[in-house]
């Protein structure tokens, strides 16, 4: 926290060395760059801000993007030369370069406690009137998914377009997706002048320029949020059943931010937030990351800017906490503002086993579809006995057909995607692959399309097959694929991939805030791919089995349509409370839920709150909620100054002469960071938090505690009592540790809870407790 606060004091001392670097530079390549105006320095004579930008800032043929309403700037083609010009004049507050930004890649909404004929679903009326906007890889319209078939009219508020381009017209927008749109000047910038960026801009033989989806993954994201029902659905006969989004009547606007192969950048993923909130969106579901594990700071970071604008408009934003676990301070999109959203799994499973030539059966996952092996045995080979890495991982030209042809070949994961490598052990005339997980995948599994006959297993399976093949004279093995599975338990599991916590910018909040459905998740797909994603993949499928935080994010997208159906008044940070306090900690055995990656049990730094579950989401109890000044404080309290926040917030802010304590954000997570120094006794840190009543309007609600171990958390008042006329109430927590007596589990944290309770509704709030090396 205090080297946060360091890097914060130094960053006006860091934009004048910015200026000087750029000035000097030798390298005047240009690039794209994200300026950050102040909108009241504009002089009266410019009848607009793009006039104002291209008379005093750059031309028209440079600008690319013009920012009015969740940020106010422009970005632009320039060399750094020129930039270091711009950033001499007084009404520049920031600018930073673009960047490149990564995708963070039926039976859910059943798993998530929602019923057809009572409970969410029917109080919101499946979120008829709510306008979710996606920002993804586009739509591909035609799919049942889509269907507006009984909708009513378009909500009277909604002010978007239907942007027409290659093979997309104003017909494929309907009742149902009210709006589409493209952004692509970022990328075609990338590509016309480079920019340092390898393989920028967009190859147009393998993408359409309009809002089409030509790599799956935003049809897939958008219909897991909203698709309509679809019956006898299924991928290859996997997962067969009713496909239905979270919010099924809910009406979508699609924004193409990303593009196949390619990535998406920040200076079209801000465009689109300044045009979703200007169209009327309700909900933004992003599924987008940095991709590089390296969280900027939220003025240097696009999606946080773009972001608050929406929320502090009431726009509740749901993002993906990426797929770098289980590494810990792995997760990502950390600004209190976003909904954080990890993965977990559900109680579906598509089994296969591996049976060994010595009769040992392992078990593992596949989505293969294709002509089994029906039993039959063949040689079974590992080419990493050789010690050659990209042997081991079956990367590109790396396996010797002399050895692989007519066999079974073990294939470790990682560097190269999961069904790349299938398709080398093809190439190399394999007849099928073991998918073996190395330690930082542990026992982490994920159903794959594959081309050949491929099992995935666990590290442990992997090592013991890979010791069969060290000790056999003959190795041989068959692998036989066991369709899908209901009723799989425990579930659910903490997805191996999910991103962890703490969080690595400001650990005082907790991060990711929930999980959500995000395993072998089945949802609608593009014509323009098969299901693996691979050009060589020439199949055809309405619906696709994809697992990710991405998948994990359009469900609580979906969560927080049908919650500002039913709750209409209700903020995103009231939305947000509600989920978190009535998220599950416990798994479909009633057992504390476990991590996949290690089957220990799990803890927030893991799945935050907790699992989602819209069974209760509906009627919280309580909710904590927070204002736009609430978060300007947060800001003043990590060492931003105003001219800092102001990047973030647009209007000018004046910070407290006493600066306020970040640990007073009215979070429904309580995170206490304490010194590790030794000396001074027992120390303590008290939270204030304000609860705000939505339930019955006479309620008493008595606290319950569960101390993190080797701590003292006392709660003052331990009784709320809520009337017609006393609707919110404050209260304090102190937590009381002693250094020397503090033991940390493997994370470096002691976890615990706090509860108010009223007899029907229980509003749970985790309670996490670390200790940070002294500055």
């Amino acid at each position: 926290m205090g080297f946060l606060l360091h890097k914060s004091v130094l960053s006006l001392l860091f934009f004048h060395f910015l200026i000087s670097t750029l000035a000097n530079s030798s390298d005047q390549t240009v690039k794209t760059y994200i300026f950050r105006i102040d909108r009241f320095a504009k002089p009266s004579i410019f009848p607009t801000h793009y006039h104002w930008y291209t008379s005093e800032f750059a031309d028209q043929a440079t600008i690319l993007h013009v920012y009015n309403t969740v940020f106010h700037g422009f970005s632009a083609v320039l060399k750094p030369s020129q930039v270091a010009n711009v950033l001499q004049n007084p009404s520049v507050l920031a600018a930073f370069e673009d960047r490149r930004r990564h995708l963070h890649t039926t039976r859910s909404p059943q798993f998530l406690g929602l019923r057809n004929q009572r409970g969410l679903w029917s109080e919101s009326d499946y979120g008829s009137d709510v306008i979710v906007g996606v920002f993804d890889t586009g739509v591909w319209p035609e799919r049942r998914s889509f269907s507006d078939l009984n909708l009513g009219p378009i909500p009277s508020r909604w002010k978007g377009v239907c942007q027409i381009g290659s093979k997309f017209t104003s017909r494929n927008c309907n009742k149902k997706i009210i709006g589409a749109r493209y952004f692509a000047k970022g990328h075609e910038a990338s590509g016309r002048f480079g920019g340092g960026i390898i393989g920028g801009g967009i190859n147009e033989t393998v993408e359409f320029m309009s809002p089409r989806d030509a790599d799956g993954h935003g049809t897939h994201t958008a219909s897991t949020a909203a698709g309509r029902y679809s019956f006898q659905a299924s991928m290859s006969g996997y997962a067969r059943g009713i496909a239905k989004g979270v919010a099924p009547k809910a009406r979508l606007a699609v924004y193409k931010v990303c593009w196949k192969n390619s990535g998406c950048f920040d200076s079209d993923i801000l465009a689109a937030f300044d045009a979703a909130v200007n169209d009327g969106v309700d909900v933004i579901s992003i599924s987008i990351g940095g991709g590089d594990g390296i969280s900027s700071p939220y003025y240097l970071d696009p999606i946080a800017i773009g972001a608050y604008g929406a929320v502090s408009r009431g726009v509740f934003v749901s993002s993906s906490a990426g797929n770098d676990g289980p590494n810990g301070m792995s997760v990502t999109n950390l600004a209190p503002w976003l909904t954080t959203v990890g993965a977990g799994t559900i109680d579906r499973n598509f089994p296969a086993d591996i049976v060994l030539g010595n009769g040992r059966k392992f078990s593992g996952v596949s989505l293969y579809a294709g002509t089994p092996l029906s039993g039959q045995m063949y040689p079974l080979v590992y080419p990493g006995k050789s010690g050659v890495l990209s042997a081991s991982l079956c990367m590109e030209n790396s396996l010797d057909p002399n050895l692989v042809r007519g066999k079974i070949v073990i294939c470790d994961r990682g560097s190269n995607p999961r069904v790349a490598k299938g398709m080398v052990v093809k190439k190399a005339g394999g007849v099928g692959m073991i998918l073996a997980n190395g330690a930082s995948n542990g026992e982490g599994l994920v159903g794959d399309a594959h081309l050949i006959p491929t099992c995935a297993v666990g590290a442990d399976e992997g090592d013991a097959i890979k010791s069969y093949v060290s000790s056999a004279s003959v190795a041989t093995a068959t692998i036989n694929f066991r369709g899908t599975l209901i009723g799989i338990k425990p579930a659910p599991v903490v997805a191996s991939f999910s991103g962890r916590g703490p969080n690595g910018l400001n650990p005082e909040i907790l991060k990711p805030d929930l999980i959500a459905p995000g395993v072998n998740i089945l949802a609608a797909w593009t014509d323009a791919v098969g299901p693996t994603g691979l050009d060589s993949d020439t199949r055809k499928t309405e619906f696709n089995i994809l697992s990710g935080t991405s998948m994990a994010a359009p469900h609580v997208s979906g969560a927080a349509a049908l919650l500002k159906s039913a709750h209409p008044d209700w903020s995103p940070a009231a939305i947000r409370s509600a989920m978190m306090t009535t998220a599950s900690v416990t798994d479909n055995r009633f057992q504390p839920m476990t991590d996949e990656s290690t089957d220990a049990k799990a803890t927030p730094y893991d799945f935050g709150a907790g699992h989602l579950n819209l069974g209760l989401a509906m009627d919280p109890g309580l909710v904590y909620d927070i204002t736009n000044d609430d978060y300007v404080s947060f800001l003043c309290s990590i060492g931003y100054g105003p001219r800092t926040i102001q990047v973030i917030t647009r209007s000018l802010v004046n910070c407290p002469m006493k600066k306020p304590s970040p640990d007073h954000l009215n979070y429904p997570s309580i995170a206490a960071l304490f010194s590790s120094s030794v000396g001074g006794g027992s120390k303590s840190k008290t939270f204030v938090r304000t609860a705000t009543n939505v339930g019955p309007i006479n309620s008493v609600y008595r606290v319950r505690v569960e101390s993190p171990k080797g701590t003292v958390v006392t709660v003052k008042p331990s009784t709320l009592v809520f009337s017609d006329r006393v609707k919110k109430i404050r209260y304090a927590v102190t937590v009381t540790v002693d250094p020397k007596n503090l033991v940390l589990d493997d994370s470096g944290a002691v976890f615990g809870s706090l509860s108010w309770v009223d007899g029907k509704h229980v509003v749970r709030s985790p309670i996490v407790v670390t200790q940070i090396d002294p500055l």
